[in-house]
Parts: structure tokens; C-alpha cells; sequence
């Protein structure tokens, strides 16, 4: 969250869960199979779990998992679960509850850590933590975030800070993933490899005899653009086929104007076609005008895995934002349909992907 905060999109600008509900049925048809929820914090959008429902319905896909910031996370995990969500990614990158207070401008450290610690218990396996590192703020706690996975099921994933309006990024803040790489081999040595798939976005490792694992999301120092089959739905209904670029495409403006289906796949083909072959490079990007990563969210993401686009690519994800900045957030594809959660006058005073 940046210290002065963000504006909050109208609702009206937001996709509505019937909006949100026919683009998914969309991308399922046509062979997506994953779909992730994310933000902003989609949490808090009060018909998640109608859409979640919904969504289960479909033929044909096989995973929703949800990403959030754990605030709400242990009230609403039962309903989570019947609902039908199968994976769980939290936003934690700290463990010391002063700094988070500091990171997210506001309170909640203990309820994030309750989520994390119910959804474990209700038999989620693993339970992913994502981990954003930056220097001079939390690169002293990779080694405490190692050793929750001796014992607990978890899947801690470091994630190279990346620039966004608003997050006052620099060179100097950013930990390599090579840094971090080498700092956790200096206290676990035998840490080894975890064979993946060629689409995963982490480099998965694991220290021998431990439970959990831990991964590093390299997109500033090591891109994976080139094996990379996500698109991004933002939470106003713009698709994004790169994270780190600032062209995005309305589909919400083609669904409220009445487009068919055959426009919209030829509409995202037309984007799709025109994605760069990688991103422009971590010193153009932070020149960039590009949205805060707060308000990218009320996001879904879609796993496209046979989802045709290009006769020569498949596209395994889509990703659905639901909040942008409102109430809703999703990522594989990424929708995003969680919003940023708002703060009080208090909070912005004292005053994070």
C-alpha cells in the first residue's frame, strides 16, 4: 500500500460478477483449466463466495485457488473451502508485526498468522506464502521464513521487488535471486532443486527433510518471459497480457456494448499476438507508467493449458483483477476481483507485491 494510499475505482467501473462469470465461461470453453482470484484483496468483495460457487460449476475447470492478504482468511476459510476453492496463496512478507503494521498501513499481523495456521489445519497442502523481498526492510528474515517449512507444509515463495506507480522502486532496493539464493545455501548447503514444470513461474528448492519448500519468483533478474502463459484480467475488466506492461485492452467495454463471443476471443487474440517476446527490462520498466500493483488486483488467474490462442502457443492462464483499488481481485488467468481494503484516516497518518 503506498503511504498516501490510492484512490478508490468506482464501483461502477468494476466488473460485476455476472461480467466476471461470462468471461470465465469464456476463457473454460475454450480450454482453460485454473483459475485464481486475487486483488487487491478479493476477500472482501461480499458475493466472492456466490462467484466461487459459480465457478466450481463450470466443466472443464479443474483448480480456483485464491491469493490474499490473510486479513479475513480464518472466518471465511469454511465457506472458502465447501465453496470449492482448492488452493490458498498469502501475501506475507514479514514476520515481525511492526514492520508489517509499517508495510501494509494497518494491523493484522496475528490474523494473517491464524489464517495460515487454520488452513493448514483444514488440510491445505501446501499453503503458499508469497514473500516480496526488499532490501534494508526484510532481507534479514529469508533465513526465519526457511525454517517455517521445516515442519509445516508451507511453499514460501521470494519474490524480487518489482517496480509499480507508487512503491518508489530503485535498483538498490531490489535482492537478487541470486543473492537470496546464496545467503539461505550459507545456513542450508545441501538446499536442492525441485524439478518443475516449464511454465512455473518459481524456482522451486527444497531443504532435505524438511516438509514445506520454498521457491523464487525471478522476474526482475531472471525473466521467464519467454515460457510464460499467463494474461491478466484487471479488476475494471482490462486485460493484460504482461504484468509489467501498460497496454491493456477493456473487455468490459466489449461486454457492456454487447460484443459476441467471437469478437471477444478475436479480441484477445488481436492482444495476445501483439505480446512482446520478453519485458523491457527492469531500468525501463521503472520509467514506466504502469498501475500500482494494489490496484491491478480484484484478480483472477486463468491457467489456459489448452487454450489456443496462436496455433504455435498455448496460454495456460488467465488471470481475472477484481479490485483495483474498489472492493475485488484474480491471477491464471488473473482475474483480479478484490479491491484495495480501505484505510482509515488514522491509519494513512501512520503510515506494501
Amino acid at each position: 500500500m503506498p503511504e498516501e494510499g490510492v484512490t478508490l475505482t468506482p464501483r461502477s467501473e468494476l466488473l460485476t460478477a455476472e461480467e466476471v462469470l461470462t468471461l470465465a465461461r469464456l476463457f473454460v470453453l475454450e480450454g482453460v483449466n485454473k483459475i485464481r482470484l486475487t486483488g487487491g484483496e478479493p476477500l472482501i468483495r461480499k458475493d466472492i463466495l456466490d462467484i466461487i460457487v459459480e465457478l466450481r460449476r463450470l466443466e472443464g475447470l479443474k483448480t480456483i485457488a485464491v491469493t490474499t492478504n490473510g486479513m479475513n482468511l480464518t472466518r471465511l476459510l469454511p465457506g472458502l473451502m465447501k465453496a470449492g476453492v482448492d488452493l490458498l496463496n498469502i501475501s506475507l512478507d514479514t514476520l515481525v508485526p511492526a514492520k508489517f503494521e509499517f508495510i501494509t498501513r494497518r494491523k493484522g499481523f496475528y490474523n494473517v498468522i491464524k489464517g495460515i495456521e487454520k488452513a493448514i489445519e483444514m488440510g491445505y497442502n501446501p499453503v503458499k506464502i508469497n514473500c516480496v523481498v526488499m532490501r534494508g526492510l526484510n532481507e534479514d528474515e529469508l533465513l526465519d521464513f526457511v525454517a517455517l517449512t521445516e515442519k509445516k507444509p508451507l511453499d514460501v515463495r521470494f519474490i524480487e521487488y518489482m517496480p509499480f506507480d507508487g512503491n518508489r522502486w530503485n535498483f538498490k532496493k531490489m535482492v537478487s535471486y541470486r543473492e537470496m539464493l546464496d545467503c539461505i545455501k550459507q545456513k542450508w548447503p545441501d538446499l536442492e532443486l525441485v524439478p518443475g514444470e516449464v511454465t512455473d513461474i518459481s524456482k522451486a528448492f527444497r531443504v532435505p527433510g524438511f516438509q514445506g519448500q520454498l521457491g523464487f519468483i525471478t522476474s526482475m533478474s531472471d525473466n521467464f518471459c519467454g515460457s510464460c502463459s499467463r494474461l491478466r484480467i484487471t479488476a475494471d475488466g482490462n486485460l493484460k497480457v504482461c504484468l509489467f506492461g501498460n497496454s491493456e485492452v477493456s473487455l468490459r467495454d466489449c461486454l457492456r456494448s454487447g460484443a459476441s463471443k467471437d469478437e471477444l476471443l478475436h479480441i484477445i487474440g488481436a492482444a495476445v499476438r501483439r505480446k512482446n517476446k520478453q519485458h523491457a527490462g527492469m531500468n525501463n520498466i521503472s520509467q514506466m507508467k504502469n498501475r500500482p500493483m494494489i490496484l491491478i488486483g480484484k484478480d483472477c488467474t486463468w491457467h489456459l493449458q489448452a487454450f489456443r490462442i496462436n496455433p504455435r502457443q498455448y496460454f495456460p492462464l488467465i488471470h481475472f483483477n477484481f479490485s483495483a483499488a474498489s472492493a475485488t481481485t484474480l491471477q491464471e488467468i488473473t482475474f483480479s476481483i478484490g479491491v484495495a481494503m480501505p484505510i482509515s484516516n488514522t491509519q494513512a497518518l501512520s503510515l506494501k507485491h
